[in-house]
């Protein structure tokens, strides 16, 4: 992989915080995404992200209902953001230092798309490999 190689941004929808997470859940499905973005409500708010994982580990493992929960109750808020420019090896780093699978990215304050293990693999390492 070279070491100049560049973040990808694939789009991801985004969510209000009301939003429960069977809807949420369906709305991923349709589009084939494992993830959530949460938008900003204003200027001083922050992005929050839903995972399925956190579907899994705070609904299903607990036995709540999916369609009592609200995205807001399960998400993470804030998110740390990677920026569409930033080295694929840099963001890897980060991902292993904060401990996180995915993470969103921003350009000029707007979200561009998110970023994950899998697409940095993907799109970071086999083009390399022809």
């Amino acid at each position: 992989m070279g070491t100049r190689a560049r973040l990808h941004a694939y789009r991801s929808y985004g969510s209000g915080r009301q939003t429960r997470c069977l809807v949420g859940a369906e709305n991923n499905e349709k589009v084939g995404a494992t993830s959530l973005i949460v938008k900003r409500r204003d200027e001083n708010d922050e992005i929050g992200m839903l995972l399925f994982s956190d579907v899994a580990k705070e609904v299903i493992a607990k036995d709540r209902a999916p369609e009592r929960v609200n995205v807001y109750e399960i998400m993470a808020k804030p998110v740390l953001t990677v920026r569409p420019d930033m080295e694929i090896r840099y963001c890897a780093r980060m991902f292993v230092n904060f401990g996180i699978t995915h993470a969103p990215v921003v350009e000029n304050d707007k979200i561009v798309g998110i970023v994950s293990y899998y697409l940095l693999v993907l799109h970071g390492m086999l083009p390399d490999l022809d």
